[in-house]
């Protein structure tokens, strides 16, 4: 594939479904568009890259994927202004952290102007799927799967990478009651917790319906060792707010490099918002919340944007947050959202027009 001339061919699909959208409903990631972006990494080198119908996938009992776990994927967002022109926030970042994520899984990399051509003549092909509604957008889900054959363990020979897209609503609606979990790890030291790898959110769905089934939405993860320090909520990485300085765990090998994440800190950072980018411990967190010091806590990600806690249980007791109106959070989502939809100057240069 000659990635200096690379044009994407569309097969068109034979009739829209997009009339049967309710696109004042819309449920997050469970409506998909018309087509998808699909190329396959064979004999060392990508190739066949083209957009097709969304429809199902192919694939023999064999594949890899289903005995390896050969898979990453990353989560971004297409976005359209009251003039209807579409916007995407970041993408280059995505599109090199997936290759970390790759990397790290022994999954062949996928060429910047492959992913952006690809990502951006797939939007083209499906424009109007992108919800004009307010708080809604274009949810997009690149992946890249272990599509090769064979029951031994070792890295596949061939690979798919899919981008696939679907109109959605806000992700969360409300505050959410976390528990800090002290049994269960979400990632180890050394491990492949930085990576977007599938079987990283598999391990966590078990521990987080066991914090369901005590009344909790989520689970604030802790440290594999010692369980005495927190570092994510959920699948988001996570800030907590002690007096007027905003406090997040540093980047590991168990902790993602979240985008968002990135997008807040400078945003803080360029407002003169006190931040520190430390280990949190559990203790502190406590200590905080009794001498009446911990204003607040929220998780940040592509789905959320930023995800707002109102409790969190430990060792079986309760600690409620206040209700601020003034709070950290609501003033980054909207600082954050301003630029994704346009609505405000962009000074970073992170909102990318989709051309």
């Amino acid at each position: 594939m000659d990635l200096s001339t690379l044009q994407i061919p569309v097969e068109k699909t034979n009739e829209s479904r997009i009339s049967g959208v309710d696109f004042e409903n819309l449920p997050f990631g469970k409506v998909y568009t018309d087509h998808m972006f699909i190329t396959t990494h064979r004999d060392g080198r990508w190739q066949d890259a083209r957009i097709v119908p969304y429809g199902p996938v192919s694939l023999e009992p064999a594949a890899k994927v289903f005995h390896y776990g050969q898979t990453v994927f990353e989560g971004m967002k297409a976005y359209k202004d009251t003039q209807g022109k579409a916007w995407l926030f970041r993408p280059e970042d995505n599109q090199k952290r997936l290759n970390i994520s790759a990397s790290r899984l022994v999954i062949p990399e996928v060429p910047k102007e492959l992913f952006m051509e690809g990502l951006n003549t797939l939007l083209k092909t499906d424009l109007e799927w992108i919800p004009k509604q307010a708080g809604s957008s274009l949810y997009i889900r690149p992946f890249i799967f272990a599509s090769g054959l064979g029951f031994h363990a070792s890295p596949a020979d061939e690979y798919t990478f899919i981008i696939a897209c679907s109109p959605s609503g806000s992700y969360f609606s409300g505050k959410v009651s976390v528990r800090i979990e002290e049994t269960y790890a979400r990632a180890a030291n050394g491990g492949v917790g930085f990576a977007k790898a599938g079987g990283n959110y598999a391990g966590q769905f078990y521990p987080t319906q066991l914090a369901v089934s005590e009344g909790f939405q989520q689970v604030v993860w802790t440290d594999d060792n010692t369980h005495e320090y927190i570092e994510e909520a959920g699948a988001m990485n996570i800030f907590v707010r002690i007096g007027d300085t905003l406090l997040t765990s540093p980047t590991s090998d168990r902790i993602l490099d979240g985008i968002t994440r990135k997008s807040i800190l400078q945003l803080a950072q360029s407002e003169g918002i006190p931040t520190e980018v430390r280990k949190i411990k559990v203790t502190e967190l406590l200590g905080a919340a009794s001498d009446g010091t911990l204003r607040e806590m929220f998780g940040s990600g592509t789905a959320a944007v930023v995800s707002p806690i109102s409790s969190f249980g430990y060792r079986g007791k309760k600690y409620d947050l206040p209700e601020l109106s003034d709070s950290y959070a609501s003033h980054f989502k909207k600082r954050i959202t301003d630029i994704q939809y346009n609505r405000s100057e962009d000074p970073f240069g992170w909102r990318y027009p989709v051309n």
